[in-house]
């Protein structure tokens, strides 16, 4: 019998995800809000469940029994918690449970740790509000674990990049970025890396078990911005001071600026036994794909 899998929150990523499930047989679903997206799933092979996880009566009819459930929906853009999680769970009936669920998190949750390694027993720390969202979102999963004997696995990402989703139009435009000596350290995955991740995590990962998400390599957002341009055959963006740069730079972009952490990623290896296909920045901009941008 093939695998059941259902996405909540099937974008770039979940699309990823749901075509290496596909390819392996299974059958795939996705919760979808408009008849739009329901369009654009089936024509991946995806069969759209409609439902919106801001409409808790919308989600009666969600098909996760005995399914492999992917959350990968965001928390809305406003508040420090994450409704949308706590909608989906109760409409989780105890007669129709999934086998396992796998949660894409964010390494923002551990705030600021001044460029401190850190490990899946850090204390989480969140200073942004998107970070806090995601942190009840993990809280409310991992309790709801434990009351239903349901595995949960949570991955908590760093900044992912990929086909898609480089800052092309930044370089092109010549925005400024932080010198590389006030550059906080970062960590990133490939898109495609990640993808793999989440199946291995399926199969592999630990009920209730954390897991770092990141590459080899940690640098600093100058260092990948940088990295970019040179990909791209364009200039380096230009060097501004941290002074500078909180006069000019995005409110979103200072957030990323005020923290500062290297993930160790040896969980992920060992235990899930991830082989990265792009180790480090430089294997994943040598990838064919970036012509594609």
């Amino acid at each position: 019998m093939s695998e059941t899998v259902l996405m909540v929150g099937c974008g770039d990523i979940g699309g990823r995800v749901a075509a290496l499930h596909l390819a392996q047989g299974a059958r795939v679903s996705a919760l979808a809000r408009s008849p739009a997206r329901c369009a654009q799933l089936e024509a991946l092979g995806v069969a759209p469940v409609s439902g919106d996880l801001d409409d808790a009566s919308s989600l009666a009819a969600l098909p996760a029994q005995h399914a492999l459930v992917y959350y990968f929906a965001p928390p809305p853009e406003a508040g420090l918690t994450d409704p949308r999680m706590g909608r989906f769970l109760q409409a989780i009936t105890r007669d129709a449970l999934p086998h396992k669920i796998v949660y894409i998190s964010t390494s923002g949750v551990y705030g600021d740790c001044k460029g401190a390694w850190v490990t899946e027993d850090t204390p989480p720390h969140p200073q942004t509000a998107r970070a806090q969202a995601r942190l009840d979102a993990e809280t409310r999963l991992l309790a709801w674990s434990r009351d239903h004997s349901v595995p949960v696995v949570i991955l908590r990402v760093g900044g992912i990049y990929g086909p898609g989703r480089q800052p092309v139009e930044r370089i092109r435009r010549g925005e400024p970025v932080l010198r590389r000596e006030a550059a906080p350290f970062t960590n990133r995955i490939h898109a495609d890396d990640l993808a793999r991740v989440c199946l291995a995590a399926a199969g592999r990962g630990g009920a209730g078990r954390i897991y770092n998400v990141c590459d080899d390599e940690h640098s600093t957002m100058t260092d990948y911005f940088n990295a970019v341009a040179d990909a791209l055959g364009r200039a380096r963006p230009p060097q501004i001071s941290l002074a500078e740069a909180q006069k000019v730079l995005s409110p979103g972009m200072l957030s990323y600026l005020n923290e500062s952490r290297r993930m160790d990623n040896r969980r992920m290896r060992e235990e899930l036994g991830v082989v990265l296909r792009y180790p480090n920045l430089a294997a994943g901009l040598a990838d064919p794909s970036l012509a594609a941008l």
